[in-house]
């Protein structure tokens, strides 16, 4: 089951300067606790906006550059490939960016995503989620509080049967 996972805000806002806008602790213990053992799907800017690969999963990083080569990952050059790549794993996560995202929206079966309850300034953006392709089948909001400078909601979608 191809899951994707992102947090945006009410405008789809996802990030700015390949940074996040926000500072959600909850939902980084959240991603980590969903994420980890499986194989996480993402494009090169977004791991290159990571310290160093996240722990206790696999890194597929989908570039166009031939060289792109760091210790950890695993270099693709498709969300094809990285998905094939991937068949082993129960639940591959898609992380980013707003392009692999997009990609993703036309295969992945399910959707993880926090949505920050505010509009922020940003230039990457997740893409709209489509009633008619997707059924919302859990939401579960956390109010804003001391850690949590925003209310934020945990949507599950599931990809409708066609």
């Amino acid at each position: 089951m191809l899951t994707i996972i992102a947090a945006a805000g009410e405008n789809n806002a996802l990030g700015k300067d390949n940074g996040l806008v926000w500072h959600l602790p909850d939902d980084f213990k959240r991603f980590k606790k969903l994420t980890t053992g499986h194989h996480i799907i993402m494009g090169r800017k977004t791991f290159d906006s990571f310290p160093q690969p996240l722990p206790d999963r696999t890194h597929l990083v989908i570039t166009r550059k031939d060289n792109f080569k760091k210790e950890g990952i695993v270099t693709l050059h498709s969300l094809e490939r990285a998905i094939d790549f991937s068949k082993g794993d129960s639940q591959p996560f898609v992380i980013g960016g707003g392009e692999i995202y997009k990609m993703a929206m036309d295969v992945a079966d399910k959707i993880e995503l926090t949505r920050v309850h505010g509009t922020f300034e940003a230039d990457t953006f997740f893409p709209e989620i489509d009633d008619i392709k997707w059924e919302l089948v859990n939401e579960e909001l956390h109010e804003k509080d001391d850690k949590h400078k925003y209310d934020f909601s945990y949507l599950t979608y599931l990809r409708r049967k066609k």
